[in-house]
């Protein structure tokens, strides 16, 4: 019927108007074709990339709730220790966190602010590990010496054994790190170190300990810098699941270099609070501690930290 309608009234125009121009039906139902083919082909490949798109995002979508299952399993399998102030936190952990120093020198008339303290981001990709890098950190002083960046910092955790607090509250683990020269001393070290650790972490009852006991291994310039026996250990007390006041012991021996057959000690009083939740899975805990010297040999007197944690 508009086709008929169109034709008739185009001839009516004709014949009213000699100078009009005749469409035939036939041409002009091709036109209408072409246009109908035309917005159907433009449809089904709009439709096509959509799906396409959404395909994509549910992929990424997917990926990402399997990477934070993954999260989730490795944080079920283990006790929840709170970080402490120095030492190693002993259980895998998946945050950032950002620490500051500031310490006094042997002198006793200048410090030394230490900016990110070898602390960065901690990604469980695994069940039964942890991988960390840390970005160099940044040394001003106010004595004579240069400010600058340090060492670029790396470790990679495993989980050996680990229980939950209501299955034997303990964990048990091996760790490698290590320091690449990113920094000219005295802010760096100048040589790559690699660092074997031994980790072991009980709670009994509101109580956790978590120790580790590693060796620094330089793999260059060792008849200068020496190697280094580090033990770490951490003793913490747990108030409502969010207040954590804790005593850490701090020890470090040299073996050759110019420090061969030197002993330091530090004690660090800390507390750390939270942790406390922002936004979805995000959270934040905060802490400091005072780490004072108590061997005659120091490399500087006291240090006071304080530690902020996102924990995702």
């Amino acid at each position: 019927m508009l086709i008929l309608s169109a034709g008739a009234t185009a001839e009516a125009q004709t014949q009213n108007n000699p100078r009009a121009t005749i469409i035939p039906t036939k041409s002009y139902s091709v036109f209408q074709d072409a246009v109908l083919s035309k917005i159907l082909a433009t449809s089904r490949e709009t439709s096509s990339q959509t799906a396409d798109q959404r395909t994509n995002d549910n992929t990424q979508h997917g990926w990402g709730n399997t990477w934070l299952r993954t999260v989730d399993k490795a944080r079920a399998s283990q006790p929840h220790f709170t970080a402490p102030i120095v030492t190693s936190h002993v259980v895998l952990v998946q945050q950032y966190r950002y620490d500051m120093s500031w310490q006094q020198d042997n002198s006793g008339d200048t410090v030394t602010a230490n900016y990110g303290a070898s602390r960065g981001l901690e990604i469980i990709p695994t069940t039964r590990l942890e991988v960390g890098i840390s970005p160099p950190n940044y040394l001003v002083h106010e004595s004579s010496q240069p400010n600058g960046i340090g060492d670029l910092a790396w470790q990679v955790k495993f989980r050996a054994f680990s229980a939950t607090e209501h299955k034997g509250d303990y964990f048990v683990g091996f760790f490698l790190g290590g320091t690449f020269p990113t920094g000219d001393p005295p802010n760096g070290i100048g040589h790559t170190t690699l660092t074997p650790t031994f980790a072991l972490g009980k709670g009994i009852g509101s109580w956790d300990i978590q120790s580790t006991i590693g060796g620094t291994l330089p793999l260059s310039g060792a008849s200068t810098l020496g190697r280094t026996i580090v033990f770490n250990t951490a003793l913490d007390y747990r108030i409502k699941g969010i207040i954590w006041p804790m005593l850490e012991q701090n020890s470090t021996s040299w073996a050759g270099g110019t420090l061969d057959g030197k002993k330091s000690v530090f004690l660090t009083p800390g507390l750390i609070v939270g942790s406390f939740p922002l936004v979805g899975r995000l959270r934040f805990a905060v802490g400091g501690g005072f780490q004072t010297a108590v061997t005659s040999y120091h490399p500087y007197n006291h240090r006071w930290i304080l530690s902020c944690r996102f924990p995702f």
